[in-house]
């Protein structure tokens, strides 16, 4: 038998008893608790107050597109005082050329309307007998036969379009005080924005107030860029438009291209939306003027959704194309024509501050700039003189792990 040294057992293992979890505390539970019913609350009201946070973000989103514009006045007509003038004034500006191009859509729609209401009993005979553009195109598409079968089901749905009368104008009369209550927030946006950012950077460190005045800038250059895009795209639609109409012969072609201008600032589907009103006008004036007008809406909205608009906005927000288009079908998803028209500033603002953050971690300066012209770093130089953000020398595998024959503590040290 194998002596058994002093001190060791027999080979018989003890089995350890496992430690008692301690006990939850009771205040970690509450606390819990607490946080769960503060966040199922906030979701509770942030559901029920959607349509102010809409209206807030909207008009967060033009009171940083009228800020520039604000300074200028503010600098060249005031000598750098009296902001409340020169918001006042760009406002009132912006205010008149809208109503301005409201009057160039009521006016002629006024006037046509009054035409049209004393030459509509004539332009009905017209149809019933194939007469005219309408008739002889219901003529030939067999239109006018199914009509006149299936006048009972017309007319039963006819009917049924006056019963939601009172929801639209309530629809209408929200989107009236909507409209107001946006312009006025984003008036007090511009306002006091300064006073508001002073006020909230002075809560921060300087270099860290700074840098948020840096990265602030940016994002604001970003919603202005995207905005001269999107204008830029749109002037090249209506242009395009009222040239083909008027070779077409199609009437109304300043208005109907006016139309299809505005409605383009809707990214992906604002093209479609205004070809839909062109391609009605076309084929109301003759079926060639409509295959034209059809043909050159496919080829345009094609060339604008794949090439003019990721162009575009890869050059003025400075994003790449793949995240424009992808971008969009997002917002699109998440909240249809209002997160089409804000999916592509809020893409860049999240790239302004990824790369932010990437060039402050990595501390180094930003090689060229996030938007704008201002090549400057992502922290000031004292700043990353104080801090001492050199890059570390990085560690090989030898600096971690001793060599054959070597300690920690040093080389060549004899082994225990």
């Amino acid at each position: 038998m194998r002596a058994v040294r002093p001190g060791h057992s027999a080979g018989v293992s003890t089995p350890v008893a496992a430690r008692p979890q301690p006990p939850v505390p009771t205040r970690t539970i509450l606390a819990t608790i607490g946080w769960l019913l503060v966040t199922a609350l906030a979701l509770y009201i942030l559901v029920h107050i959607l349509q102010v946070v809409t209206w807030l973000v909207v008009g967060a989103f033009f009171a940083v597109a009228l800020a520039p514009v604000v300074g200028w006045v503010q600098r060249r007509v005031f000598g750098g005082k009296r902001r409340s003038l020169a918001t006042l004034l760009v406002f009132v500006v912006a205010f008149l050329l809208l109503a301005a191009v409201i009057t160039a859509f009521a006016v002629p729609l006024a006037q046509e309307g009054t035409k049209v209401a004393g030459q509509l009993p004539r332009m009905i005979e017209d149809v019933r007998s194939g007469r005219g553009p309408v008739g002889g195109l219901l003529e030939r598409t067999n239109a006018l036969q199914w009509v006149q079968d299936n006048q009972d089901k017309i007319g039963k749905f006819a009917s049924g379009l006056t019963t939601p009368a009172a929801g639209v104008l309530s629809g209408v009369a929200t989107g009236v005080a909507g409209f107001f209550t946006v312009l006025v927030l984003a008036y007090l946006m511009v306002l006091e924005g300064p006073k508001l950012v002073e006020g909230t950077l002075n809560l921060f460190e300087p270099t860290t107030g700074e840098r948020i005045r840096r990265v602030a800038t940016d994002c604001a250059r970003s919603v202005t860029g995207y905005l001269s895009g999107n204008l830029l795209i749109s002037v090249i639609c209506g242009v395009l438009t009222y040239v083909v109409l008027l070779v077409s012969g199609v009437p109304f072609a300043g208005l109907i291209a006016l139309f299809v201008g505005l409605v383009d600032l809707i990214p992906l589907i604002g093209a479609t939306l205004g070809g839909i009103v062109a391609v009605l006008a076309g084929f109301l004036h003759s079926v060639p003027a409509g295959i034209a007008v059809v043909v050159f809406f496919v080829v345009y909205q094609q060339l604008e959704n794949h090439l003019l608009q990721p162009l575009v906005f890869a050059r003025t927000v400075k994003v790449n194309p793949l995240t424009v288009i992808v971008a969009i079908l997002i917002g699109v998803e998440l909240a249809g024509i209002l997160g089409a028209l804000l999916a592509i500033p809020v893409a860049s603002i999240v790239q302004v501050i990824a790369r932010d953050l990437w060039d402050h971690r990595r501390g180094r300066p930003k090689e060229e700039p996030t938007v704008g012209e201002e090549r400057r770093a992502a922290l000031p130089e004292h700043a990353r003189d104080d801090a001492g953000t050199d890059p570390a020398p990085v560690a090989g595998p030898d600096a971690d792990t001793p060599a054959h024959g070597s300690s920690a503590t040093g080389v060549g040290a004899p082994r225990a």
